[in-house]
């Protein structure tokens, strides 16, 4: 019986391919590693920080000519994320658009999200 496709774990726009290739062409860091952690007003926030390597269990996510490591603890709570990176007149920021986020906090830093089920 064949396998069904491994849905995608997470996307990247243009826009944040582009950024990333811009921060790592200026860092002397392996990686972008994405995540998320407990924390503000509506229970989970997301983060990235720079990694040499990744973890053992980390996933690393080939997209749009550009790679990233996915903590292997924030996998259920990411799946199926497009990351984008937005410019306005007042911020630049990566956003995260997330099938499995429930609620967002007024502020927009913090976040609700459900792990996506395991089949």
């Amino acid at each position: 019986m064949a396998r069904r496709p491994r849905p995608k774990l997470v996307s990247l726009t243009d826009a944040a391919a582009a950024r990333i290739r811009e921060i790592m062409s200026e860092k002397e860091v392996g990686f972008l590693r994405v995540g998320v952690t407990n924390g503000g007003c509506a229970g989970m926030e997301y983060v990235m920080d720079y990694v040499e390597t990744p973890e053992m269990l980390d996933e690393i996510v080939e997209d749009n000519g550009v790679k990233i490591v996915v903590d292997a603890k924030a996998v259920l709570f990411l799946l199926g994320s497009v990351v984008d990176y937005e410019t306005t007149l007042l911020h630049e920021k990566f956003t995260f658009t997330n099938p499995n986020q429930t609620d967002a906090c007024g502020c927009g830093e913090s976040v609700t999200i459900i792990p996506a089920a395991a089949e």
